[in-house]
Protein backbone atom coordinates (compact mmCIF):
# COMPACT_ATOMS: atom_id res chain seq x y z
CA UNK A 1 0.00 0.00 0.00
CA UNK A 2 2.84 2.32 0.81
CA UNK A 3 4.50 1.39 -2.44
CA UNK A 4 1.35 2.25 -4.38
CA UNK A 5 1.21 5.69 -2.77
CA UNK A 6 4.82 6.34 -3.68
CA UNK A 7 4.31 5.30 -7.30
CA UNK A 8 1.24 7.53 -7.69
CA UNK A 9 2.93 10.55 -6.20
CA UNK A 10 5.98 10.04 -8.43
CA UNK A 11 3.95 10.02 -11.64
CA UNK A 12 2.17 13.26 -10.70
CA UNK A 13 5.38 15.06 -9.92
CA UNK A 14 6.90 13.98 -13.21
CA UNK A 15 3.88 15.23 -15.20
CA UNK A 16 3.86 18.67 -13.52
CA UNK A 17 7.60 19.14 -14.08
CA UNK A 18 7.28 18.48 -17.84
CA UNK A 19 4.47 20.99 -18.26
CA UNK A 20 6.42 23.65 -16.38
CA UNK A 21 9.47 23.16 -18.62
CA UNK A 22 7.44 23.38 -21.80
CA UNK A 23 5.68 26.53 -20.64
CA UNK A 24 8.98 28.14 -19.72
CA UNK A 25 10.47 27.40 -23.15
CA UNK A 26 7.44 28.87 -24.94
CA UNK A 27 7.56 31.96 -22.75
CA UNK A 28 11.26 32.55 -23.48
CA UNK A 29 10.71 32.16 -27.24
CA UNK A 30 7.87 34.69 -27.09
CA UNK A 31 10.02 37.19 -25.18
CA UNK A 32 12.88 36.85 -27.65
CA UNK A 33 10.51 37.33 -30.63
CA UNK A 34 8.96 40.37 -28.93
CA UNK A 35 12.41 41.89 -28.42
CA UNK A 36 13.23 41.38 -32.13
CA UNK A 37 9.94 42.79 -33.40
CA UNK A 38 9.84 45.86 -31.15
CA UNK A 39 12.56 47.85 -33.07
CA UNK A 40 10.92 47.02 -36.39
CA UNK A 41 7.47 48.19 -35.23
CA UNK A 42 8.50 51.26 -33.23
CA UNK A 43 11.14 52.88 -35.51
CA UNK A 44 11.06 56.17 -33.57
CA UNK A 45 13.13 54.53 -30.90
CA UNK A 46 16.11 53.90 -33.28
CA UNK A 47 19.01 56.41 -33.33
CA UNK A 48 18.17 58.52 -36.45
CA UNK A 49 21.42 60.48 -36.44
CA UNK A 50 23.49 57.32 -36.71
CA UNK A 51 21.24 55.89 -39.45
CA UNK A 52 21.43 59.08 -41.57
CA UNK A 53 25.22 58.95 -41.57
CA UNK A 54 25.03 55.58 -43.33
CA UNK A 55 22.58 56.88 -46.02
CA UNK A 56 24.38 60.13 -46.98
CA UNK A 57 26.66 59.83 -50.09
CA UNK A 58 30.32 60.72 -49.60
CA UNK A 59 31.39 64.16 -50.88
CA UNK A 60 32.79 64.35 -54.48
CA UNK A 61 36.55 64.58 -54.96
CA UNK A 62 38.01 68.07 -55.25
CA UNK A 63 38.39 69.49 -58.82
CA UNK A 64 41.85 69.35 -60.44
CA UNK A 65 43.98 72.46 -60.22
CA UNK A 66 43.68 74.90 -63.19
CA UNK A 67 46.41 74.65 -65.86
CA UNK A 68 49.26 77.06 -65.73
CA UNK A 69 48.62 80.17 -67.79
CA UNK A 70 50.77 80.56 -70.91
CA UNK A 71 53.28 83.37 -70.77
CA UNK A 72 51.97 86.55 -72.32
CA UNK A 73 54.02 87.77 -75.26
CA UNK A 74 54.48 91.47 -75.34
CA UNK A 75 54.44 92.75 -78.92
CA UNK A 76 56.25 95.95 -79.37
CA UNK A 77 54.63 98.11 -82.01
CA UNK A 78 57.07 99.93 -84.24
CA UNK A 79 55.96 103.40 -85.05
CA UNK A 80 56.26 104.32 -88.70
CA UNK A 81 55.53 107.41 -90.71
CA UNK A 82 54.03 105.46 -93.65
CA UNK A 83 50.37 104.36 -93.38
CA UNK A 84 48.76 102.43 -96.25
CA UNK A 85 51.58 103.39 -98.62
CA UNK A 86 51.23 107.14 -97.91
CA UNK A 87 53.22 109.42 -95.67
CA UNK A 88 51.15 110.30 -92.63
CA UNK A 89 50.90 113.81 -91.27
CA UNK A 90 53.33 114.37 -88.35
CA UNK A 91 51.73 115.16 -85.00
CA UNK A 92 54.55 117.47 -83.95
CA UNK A 93 57.24 119.52 -85.61
CA UNK A 94 60.66 117.81 -85.43
CA UNK A 95 63.36 119.87 -83.81
CA UNK A 96 66.12 118.67 -86.20
CA UNK A 97 65.64 118.18 -89.94
CA UNK A 98 68.14 116.06 -91.87
CA UNK A 99 69.05 117.03 -95.42
CA UNK A 100 69.23 114.28 -98.06
CA UNK A 101 72.27 114.54 -100.33
CA UNK A 102 72.23 112.99 -103.82
CA UNK A 103 75.23 111.91 -105.88
CA UNK A 104 76.38 114.41 -108.47
CA UNK A 105 75.76 113.60 -112.12
CA UNK A 106 78.84 112.81 -114.28
CA UNK A 107 80.14 115.60 -116.49
CA UNK A 108 78.61 115.83 -119.99
CA UNK A 109 81.97 115.10 -121.66
CA UNK A 110 82.23 111.64 -120.11
CA UNK A 111 78.64 110.70 -120.83
CA UNK A 112 78.78 111.85 -124.46
CA UNK A 113 82.10 110.19 -125.24
CA UNK A 114 80.85 106.68 -124.53
CA UNK A 115 77.91 104.63 -125.70
CA UNK A 116 74.34 105.30 -124.62
CA UNK A 117 73.70 103.15 -121.62
CA UNK A 118 77.42 102.39 -121.17
CA UNK A 119 79.66 102.88 -118.17
CA UNK A 120 80.71 106.49 -117.49
CA UNK A 121 84.36 107.02 -118.41
CA UNK A 122 84.39 104.41 -121.17
CA UNK A 123 86.31 104.69 -124.42
CA UNK A 124 84.56 106.65 -127.19
CA UNK A 125 83.01 104.36 -129.78
CA UNK A 126 83.02 101.39 -127.39
CA UNK A 127 80.65 98.43 -127.46
CA UNK A 128 77.60 98.05 -125.26
CA UNK A 129 78.36 95.38 -122.64
CA UNK A 130 82.15 95.54 -123.11
CA UNK A 131 84.23 92.94 -124.91
CA UNK A 132 81.93 90.05 -124.04
CA UNK A 133 78.89 92.01 -125.17
CA UNK A 134 80.52 92.76 -128.51
CA UNK A 135 81.37 89.10 -129.10
CA UNK A 136 77.84 87.99 -128.25
CA UNK A 137 76.21 90.64 -130.44
CA UNK A 138 78.47 89.88 -133.42
CA UNK A 139 77.94 86.08 -133.27
CA UNK A 140 74.86 84.95 -135.25
CA UNK A 141 72.49 82.85 -133.20
CA UNK A 142 71.04 79.82 -134.96
CA UNK A 143 67.33 79.40 -134.35
CA UNK A 144 66.45 75.70 -133.92
CA UNK A 145 64.06 74.39 -136.51
CA UNK A 146 61.00 72.87 -134.93
CA UNK A 147 59.51 70.01 -136.88
CA UNK A 148 55.82 70.37 -137.59
CA UNK A 149 53.67 67.67 -136.01
CA UNK A 150 52.56 64.93 -138.35
CA UNK A 151 48.95 65.51 -139.39
CA UNK A 152 46.93 62.87 -141.22
CA UNK A 153 45.56 64.30 -144.47
CA UNK A 154 41.99 63.75 -145.58
CA UNK A 155 41.98 62.57 -149.21
CA UNK A 156 38.95 61.69 -151.33
CA UNK A 157 38.40 58.15 -152.58
CA UNK A 158 38.73 59.29 -156.19
CA UNK A 159 42.24 60.74 -155.64
CA UNK A 160 43.49 57.81 -153.56
CA UNK A 161 42.22 55.26 -156.09
CA UNK A 162 44.75 56.64 -158.59
CA UNK A 163 47.59 55.69 -156.21
CA UNK A 164 46.45 52.06 -155.86
CA UNK A 165 49.19 49.68 -157.02
CA UNK A 166 47.92 46.37 -155.61
CA UNK A 167 44.23 45.42 -155.43
CA UNK A 168 43.02 42.04 -154.15
CA UNK A 169 39.48 41.09 -155.21
CA UNK A 170 37.34 39.83 -152.31
CA UNK A 171 35.91 36.34 -152.44
CA UNK A 172 32.12 36.21 -152.75
CA UNK A 173 30.60 34.56 -149.65
CA UNK A 174 28.79 31.32 -150.66
CA UNK A 175 25.83 32.01 -148.39
CA UNK A 176 25.44 35.51 -149.80
CA UNK A 177 25.60 34.07 -153.34
CA UNK A 178 22.91 31.51 -152.51
CA UNK A 179 20.75 34.21 -150.90
CA UNK A 180 21.28 36.45 -153.97
CA UNK A 181 22.74 39.22 -151.74
CA UNK A 182 24.82 41.91 -153.44
CA UNK A 183 25.83 45.48 -152.72
CA UNK A 184 28.69 47.80 -151.76
CA UNK A 185 30.69 47.78 -148.53
CA UNK A 186 32.16 51.19 -147.63
CA UNK A 187 35.18 51.26 -145.27
CA UNK A 188 37.15 54.06 -143.65
CA UNK A 189 40.87 53.36 -144.17
CA UNK A 190 44.05 54.89 -142.78
CA UNK A 191 47.01 54.61 -145.16
CA UNK A 192 50.51 54.96 -143.73
CA UNK A 193 53.44 56.82 -145.29
CA UNK A 194 54.66 53.65 -147.02
CA UNK A 195 51.22 52.93 -148.58
CA UNK A 196 50.05 50.08 -146.30
CA UNK A 197 46.62 49.86 -144.68
CA UNK A 198 46.87 50.61 -140.95
CA UNK A 199 43.29 50.66 -139.78
CA UNK A 200 39.89 49.79 -141.21
CA UNK A 201 36.48 50.78 -139.90
CA UNK A 202 33.07 49.84 -141.30
CA UNK A 203 30.84 52.66 -142.50
CA UNK A 204 28.07 50.70 -144.26
CA UNK A 205 27.43 47.36 -145.95
CA UNK A 206 25.59 44.06 -145.65
CA UNK A 207 26.80 41.98 -142.64
CA UNK A 208 27.35 38.89 -144.81
CA UNK A 209 29.72 40.83 -147.11
CA UNK A 210 31.69 42.87 -144.55
CA UNK A 211 34.27 40.29 -143.41
CA UNK A 212 35.35 39.32 -146.94
CA UNK A 213 35.69 43.00 -147.82
CA UNK A 214 37.91 43.64 -144.79
CA UNK A 215 40.14 40.65 -145.56
CA UNK A 216 40.68 41.82 -149.14
CA UNK A 217 41.30 45.55 -148.44
CA UNK A 218 43.92 44.77 -145.78
CA UNK A 219 46.12 43.42 -148.60
CA UNK A 220 45.84 46.52 -150.82
CA UNK A 221 48.92 48.73 -151.38
CA UNK A 222 49.18 52.38 -152.42
CA UNK A 223 51.87 54.74 -153.56
CA UNK A 224 52.92 57.16 -150.76
CA UNK A 225 50.87 60.34 -150.76
CA UNK A 226 53.25 63.33 -150.99
CA UNK A 227 52.63 66.72 -149.42
CA UNK A 228 55.31 69.35 -150.17
CA UNK A 229 57.53 66.52 -151.31
CA UNK A 230 57.16 64.56 -148.04
CA UNK A 231 55.06 61.38 -147.59
CA UNK A 232 52.20 61.77 -145.15
CA UNK A 233 49.52 59.56 -143.69
CA UNK A 234 46.15 59.57 -145.39
CA UNK A 235 42.59 59.15 -144.12
CA UNK A 236 40.17 58.10 -146.89
CA UNK A 237 37.22 55.88 -147.79
CA UNK A 238 37.30 52.62 -149.78
CA UNK A 239 34.31 51.07 -151.59
CA UNK A 240 34.17 47.30 -152.29
CA UNK A 241 31.47 46.15 -154.73
CA UNK A 242 29.85 42.72 -154.61
CA UNK A 243 27.83 41.85 -157.73
CA UNK A 244 26.49 38.44 -158.69
CA UNK A 245 27.24 38.96 -162.36
CA UNK A 246 30.95 39.52 -161.63
CA UNK A 247 31.11 36.97 -158.82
Amino acid sequence: MFEDSLLESGGRLKTKRGRTTTFAIILEIGLIGLMVLMPLIFTEALPKQQLMTFLVAPPPPPPPPPPAAAPVKIIKQVQTDIVNGALRTPTKIPQKIQMIKEDEAPPPSMASSGVVGGVPGGIPGGQMGGVIGGIISSTPVAVPKVAAPAVRQRVSSGVISGLLIKKVQPAYPPLARQARIQGTVILRAQISKDGTIQNLQLISGHPMLVQNALDAVKQWRYKPYLLNGEPVEVDTEVAVNFTLSGG
